[in-house]
């Protein structure tokens, strides 16, 4: 008969060791309190996906046939800008954008551009 994974304890206790090993290398407890709110337009749908390649966030955008892919890199690992920062791709002409990780008015300004921007922005 086979053993259920749940009840195997070592591969479990060995997880779970990886796991907190991956959570203080990319310091969570830190970031969960550093990443700012972010107000998203009402016909956007977000899909929260896994943060893989060093990401500390990632998810994708969507509206209509648009779609757009964001991430948060707060050690440099896919980019370089010496601080933490968003990055939006695509964005005008299939470029990327980035911005710091408190810009955020700059981030959704980006993710409307790169959704065709259907809106306009009226400046006061």
């Amino acid at each position: 008969m086979k053993k259920s994974k749940f009840w195997d304890v070592d591969k479990r206790v060995e997880d779970m060791l990886k796991i907190s090993e991956v959570e203080t290398l990319q310091e969570y407890d830190k970031w969960r309190k550093e990443i700012p709110f972010l107000k998203f337009q009402p016909d956007w749908e977000v899909k929260m996906v896994p943060p893989f390649g060093g990401a500390i966030v990632r998810f994708l955008i969507k509206r209509g046939n648009h779609h757009v892919s964001v991430y948060l890199d707060c050690y440099d690992r896919l980019g370089a800008m010496d601080k933490p920062y968003w990055e939006v791709y695509p964005h005008k002409d299939n470029d990327t954008f980035r911005c710091g990780i408190k810009d955020t008015k700059s981030l959704l300004d980006a993710i409307e551009q790169g959704l065709g921007n259907k809106r306009r922005y009226l400046k006061k």
